[in-house]
């Protein structure tokens, strides 16, 4: 399992992002100091880095510095939204820069953005008794496969990618079908009903008022 560590003063912040990427599938580890996120790096392996600048201990700048030569990817998370901030952080090495306050979404979409440049995305996703290979694009439940078409494979992903975030009706069918979304249309309800059969989420593929459908995990 890919393993995140979250460096970030306010513990809200900390438990909001371990929350929303625990709910995509990863394993997070969360510290409110700059001295024991060096600590944390020099007792585990880490596949990625969440940090934020203004720390007790040390700062962010300094345990970039320090954690650069491990090679490990870094997110800047910080209220500094200076350009000299945001170009200061990139020049120390980090991979990307995400001002404060910011949208689980879209940090979830940069966090999958980076470790995908780095080949440290996952493969293969378990979600209860569910198991999608990504790569290989095939589904299983307790074993046994689960036959998907290439539309259903697509719409699971998108759901997948985005666990616990309604997801709009229109936006859907954009990305699935590539066209435009007509309000008659009948095709995006009927996918999702035949894999809430196939796949028995007929409580997790929840329907959202005058929006769209979430996927609870």
């Amino acid at each position: 399992m890919i393993k995140i560590l979250i460096v970030d003063d306010e513990k809200p912040i900390c438990d909001l992002i371990d929350l929303n990427l625990s709910a995509a599938g990863y394993h997070c580890t969360a510290v409110q100091d700059g001295l024991k996120a060096i600590e944390a790096v020099e007792e585990d392996d880490y596949d990625l880095i969440l940090l934020d600048i203004m720390l007790p201990g040390a700062d962010g700048y300094d345990v970039m510095e320090y954690i650069r030569p491990l090679k490990i990817p870094v997110i800047f998370i910080s209220a500094k939204h200076e350009v000299k901030d945001r170009v200061k952080g990139l020049k120390l090495g980090a991979d990307d820069y995400l001002i404060k306050p910011f949208d689980v979404v879209e940090l979830v979409a940069r966090v999958e953005a980076v470790l995908r440049r780095y080949n440290k995305t996952e493969t293969k996703i378990p979600i209860g008794d569910i198991e999608i290979d990504s790569v290989a694009r095939r589904v299983s439940k307790k074993g046994q496969p689960v036959p998907l078409t290439n539309k259903e494979f697509d719409l699971l992903m998108l759901f997948v990618e985005n666990r616990n975030v309604a997801l709009f009706r229109e936006n859907l069918y954009e990305k699935v079908w590539e066209d435009e979304y007509l309000s008659d249309s009948r095709t995006l309800d009927l996918h999702v009903q035949r894999l809430r059969k196939k796949l028995g989420w007929e409580h997790n593929l929840v329907a959202v008022y005058k929006v769209g459908y979430r996927l609870e995990v």
